[in-house]
């Protein structure tokens, strides 16, 4: 059975897409919450990029009373004592390894993918770009933190160690609180992997001001790709 209940929201800014750029919402939402990061970043590059913007599948949320919701694995507590839905967070970091497998079908393979999301959506976005097997372009995390931090070094592949990514955190958050920011990106670079914290004075939510600090990143990390002369 499919992880996906429903195909991803996709948008292309050109023919034949040079780059792709995927998405993951956070708990409760769906991939329409960030349809405008189209507009947003199709700047980035001036090569066609496809957006792809998956939907979590409804499941039931055990932190919300099991209240059936879109959520990318279950919650059982916010604090980091707590237990985690193992099962359910690497089931869905092999389905967004899907998501970039099948975009080499369509000619885009996984170093030119962007691979990021926002709260829950970043979580598994972190964690698929750093225990995965595919080299990417990029990765993205904003309020969110690293989901299995005690054990997620076993066997770590370290094909995205040089790989950029982008850490954006608000230190007034209190549904992810800032020490988790903190404590994932002492943990990247404990083991190797290069990651940038932004931090902003809000709560848990995004900025103007980030998304503006993404563009530069993600316009940096790109230009740098192609200059290396890599096809």
């Amino acid at each position: 059975m499919s992880f996906f209940e429903q195909p991803a929201l996709q948008y292309a800014t050109g023919p034949h897409p040079h780059y792709a750029f995927i998405w993951l919402h956070g708990l409760g939402a769906d991939g329409h919450d960030f349809a405008g990061f189209v507009e947003a970043f199709a700047g980035i590059t001036d090569k066609a990029m496809r957006f792809i913007f998956p939907h979590a599948p409804i499941q039931t949320v055990t932190l919300n009373g099991g209240a059936r919701m879109p959520a990318w694995f279950d919650l059982y507590g916010t604090r980091p004592e707590d237990p985690q839905d193992e099962a359910g967070i690497q089931h869905a970091a092999h389905a967004i390894t899907g998501l970039i497998k099948e975009q080499a079908g369509h000619g885009i393979p996984s170093d030119r993918v962007i691979l990021g999301g926002f709260s829950q959506g970043g979580a598994v976005a972190l964690y698929t770009a750093v225990t995965g097997p595919q080299h990417l372009a990029a990765g993205v995390g904003l309020s969110t933190y690293l989901p299995l931090a005690h054990r997620f070094a076993e066997g770590l592949p370290h094909v995205n160690d040089a790989t950029p990514v982008f850490l954006g955190h608000g230190t007034d958050d209190l549904m992810v609180p800032y020490a988790f920011a903190l404590k994932t990106h002492a943990l990247l670079g404990t083991n190797g992997i290069t990651a940038e914290l932004h931090t902003y004075p809000m709560a848990h939510d995004i900025s103007d001001t980030e998304i503006g600090d993404l563009k530069v990143f993600l316009t940096g990390a790109l230009a740098r790709r192609d200059l290396a002369g890599r096809p």
